[in-house]
């Protein structure tokens, strides 16, 4: 179970690290999500994936014994997807107010508190 996730993690980081390299600000919000994405996942897989088993330890037990899942990274990826689709929310909210004053989503465009060339020493 953890090679293919491995590998699904991979490709998210990939397709992340391609997104955030574009200089469209909608695709660049896009990558940082799919990267809080693999995060998670990379989380999940380090924590041991278990199945069918829960996070309960019996209040009889003196220390676990068997197979049992972890729920620290269960909380973990519960708080960061919250967060991170606040976050999400926040950056659209701002790349659209961007794009309502200053007409564009490109960043290379985006350049309205640099003085222009011409006025460069």
């Amino acid at each position: 179970m953890e090679v293919p996730l491995a590998l699904l993690i991979g490709l998210l980081t990939g397709v992340a690290t391609w997104l955030m390299l574009s200089r469209n600000l909608i695709r660049l919000l896009l990558g940082f999500a799919v990267l809080g994405n693999a995060v998670n996942l990379l989380i999940f897989t380090a924590g041991r994936l278990t199945r069918d088993v829960p996070p309960i330890v019996p209040l009889d037990a003196e220390a676990i014994e068997g197979a049992f899942a972890n729920p620290l990274p269960q909380a973990l990826v519960l708080t960061a997807i919250v967060i991170g689709f606040g976050l999400l929310a926040f950056a659209l909210v701002l790349a659209w107010q961007a794009y309502v004053r200053l007409g564009t989503i490109r960043t290379d465009e985006m350049r309205e508190a640099e003085p222009p060339e011409e006025a460069k020493p």
